[in-house]
């Protein structure tokens, strides 16, 4: 069974940073790209970042770049979301994805997501 774990979240004051780290069993995570996404109260779900699966290639929101760089260390198959100066707005859940395609499927992989609250 395919599982992604997203772990780091938490309560952070504004301007604070956190980690937030997206684990995988089940799979190689280091075979796909993976992005993460997040879902305020009461808004829908945002693209935040993707990285392709050989952590060559990243693109970040702009609601977000230049705060929240995404990186991986396959050997440790982990995706990570580096999240800095931290507002109030990037307040949500945040999720990591991953899409495995299988000819003739295709398999959408989600993590349970981990809660990140920015206040003072």
């Amino acid at each position: 069974e395919v599982q992604l774990l997203e772990s780091g979240g938490g309560l952070v004051q504004p301007g604070g940073s956190l980690r937030l780290s997206c684990a995988a069993s089940g799979l190689t995570l280091g075979d796909y790209d993976v992005t993460w996404a997040r879902q305020a109260p009461g808004k829908g779900s945002e693209w935040v970042a993707v990285i392709n699966s050989a952590g060559t290639m990243t693109n970040v929101a702009a609601s977000v770049k230049g705060r929240f760089p995404i990186s991986r260390d396959n050997a440790k198959s982990t995706v990570y979301l580096q999240m800095n100066n931290l507002k109030p707005d990037d307040t949500a859940v945040y999720y990591c994805h991953t899409l495995v395609i299988q000819f003739p499927r295709s398999y959408n992989y989600w993590g349970q997501g981990t809660q990140v609250t920015v206040s003072s």
